[in-house]
């Protein structure tokens, strides 16, 4: 059986984020845990291209522009849905997963989906810099999965 290895070595990968900027300290929290992680597998800072949205809503849309831009290896999605007193949260928690979803499977990108949605500002918090941390590590990894299956 032949076993396809993880490879995490980020060195000249080039990674696109799409960031939303509501819960503004969460995602800032997501996004520096996120460039930390890439930064200490190896990704040059300069190969990381940043975008911010208004919400978790917008961030399909920016990327599937980085995904047929063909710029770029992998992308990431950060943002944060918190539980608030309406039916919007379950609409934009699932509207936004799709959307990523979607956006990779017809682009072919790996994209690490790190929209958190949690009940809590509190649990956001206390899940910002792990997630960002794997959404990182799940850019690298699928990146090189996807070359050894081509």
């Amino acid at each position: 059986m032949k076993e396809i290895e993880k490879n995490l070595n980020g060195a000249g990968l080039r990674i696109g984020i799409v960031q939303s900027r509501f819960n503004e300290v969460v995602c800032e929290g997501l996004l520096a845990a996120c460039r930390a992680q890439l930064a200490q597998q190896g990704v040059s800072d300069a190969d990381v291209t940043l975008a911010t949205v208004p919400g978790a809503l917008e961030i399909p849309l920016v990327l599937q522009q980085m995904a047929q831009s063909k710029k770029f290896d992998a992308l990431i999605a950060l943002g944060a849905v918190i539980r608030g007193d309406t039916y919007h949260f379950e609409v934009v928690s699932n509207e936004s997963a799709r959307g990523v979803s979607e956006v990779q499977l017809h682009c072919g990108v790996p994209i690490a989906n790190a929209i958190l949605t949690t009940d809590t500002d509190e649990q956001a918090e206390a899940r910002m810099s792990v997630k960002g941390e794997e959404a990182a590590l799940v850019a690298i990894e699928m990146v090189h999965l996807l070359k050894e299956l081509a």
